[in-house]
Formats: structure tokens, sequence, C-alpha cells
């Protein structure tokens, strides 16, 4: 398969990267900046990946005309994705008081959370195959309304709109092969997540690409579901 993962030099999108590579697949890492493709060239270098079979772009997803350009550049290669993958993700305000939160943490979370993911899309479907293949949108618990708390509010908003964002792609892609899924990944010692975190990156990413691969049977309803196929509460 070709896999296409945003935000693939950190965290998840690093270990979904990783995982896939173990499996055989070919990825198109979309980097954010030199500094990023840097950074998982380090890594590749470290952990001895195969790097013919890592295909790094530099594109930044909240600039359209960017996503674009690298969409140009991959049909004239004649490259057909076989999975999408939206991981590139900011969490900022956390733990704010609406009466302190800054609406500009709200904006910037949107334009990377939901509108990257969108521009993605909207750029590279026409790439996707109709066969066998899928959109997989990071999302979060925090995007649930059923277990909505209070406060993070740039992050909770802009996943529970990614959630939205996901089941409407379900629907519209219905009469194609095409599987759509907003995941919950767990709670995972990232950055983002912290130390304390009971489940490990590899872990999640592990049960991400057997989602990507078809090896589990998924029962939901909706698009929105965890990193085990499991369905979760809208």
């Amino acid at each position: 398969m070709n896999i296409l993962i945003t935000g693939a030099n950190r965290g998840l999108g690093y270990e979904i990267l990783v995982e896939a590579l173990q499996r055989g697949h070919h990825i198109y890492a979309v980097l954010r900046n030199e500094q990023a493709a840097k950074q998982l060239t380090a890594l590749m270098e470290q952990q001895r990946l195969d790097e013919g079979r890592i295909t790094i772009l530099l594109c930044d997803v909240t600039k359209e005309a960017e996503i674009s350009r690298v969409a140009l550049q991959l049909k004239r290669s004649k490259v057909q994705l076989h999975s999408i993958v939206n991981s590139a993700a900011i969490l900022v305000g956390r733990e704010t008081a609406i009466v302190d939160l800054d609406i500009d943490d709200v904006v910037n979370s949107f334009d990377v959370n939901l509108f990257g993911p969108m521009r993605i899309v909207k750029h590279m479907l026409h790439l996707l195959s109709q066969q066998e293949s899928s959109i997989i949108n990071i999302s979060s618990e925090a995007g649930s309304i059923t277990n909505a708390y209070a406060g993070d509010y740039p992050y909770s908003l802009s996943k529970c709109a990614l959630n939205l964002f996901s089941e409407q792609l379900k629907r519209w892609l219905h009469a194609h092969d095409t599987h759509v899924w907003s995941i919950h990944p767990g709670w995972m010692r990232t950055d983002m997540g912290g130390s304390s975190a009971p489940l490990s990156p590899q872990q999640s990413a592990q049960g991400i690409v057997d989602i990507i691969e078809r090896k589990v049977a998924i029962d939901s309803a909706f698009a929105f579901i965890n990193y085990k196929g499991e369905a979760m509460q809208l």
C-alpha cells in the first residue's frame, strides 16, 4: 500500500509510519517544514528504517496552495494512494476557563485539526484508490459530545467537528470501497498525552494499521471508533 501520513515526524504519526513500514508499505510523509524533515531523517537513521520506502513531502496543512502543489506533484508521478492518515494536530489552551480563553487558540486549532484534514482530503482524494482504500482522521475521545467535559475548548471543539467531517465523508463515499474512520487513539505516552498515560503509541499505531489493512471487523454505525475498531460514543 501507499499510505500518506501528515505529522509523520513525531508522536503517533511517526509510530504509524514505523508500523506501516515494518509491514512493507510505502509512506508519503507530509511534513510542515525543513526542520520537521530533518527530525524525521534523524529518526530514520537512528532506527535504521528503510529510507527507500519513505517519500518526504514538504507541505504545511494550513496552506492550501502547498497542498495543491504536492498533490499535483504526486499526480504527475502517477502515484496512487491507498490510505490517507490525517495525524497532524495541535493541543493548546488546555484547562483554560472560557473567560480566560484566547480565541486565537481556538482559531488555530480549527485551522490545523479540522481544516488541515479537509484541505488534504480535498486535494488528495482524486489520488485515492476506489478499492480497499481508507481515510483515517486521528480524533480523540475529547471530541465526544456525550462525554463532554469543561475545558480544553480549542482541542475538543476541533475534534468534535472532525468527527462530523468524517461522518460526512463516510456517507459521501459510501458507493466506493473507501472506509472513513475518525479514530480515538487512546491516551498515549506522547508529548501531547504526557508520561503518565497508560498506552504506548506503538500499541495504538498497531491497531490503526490493522484497521487500514482491514484486519479488524468493525461494528459501528458511525465513523467514530477507537484504535481497536470499537464504536465510540458521539
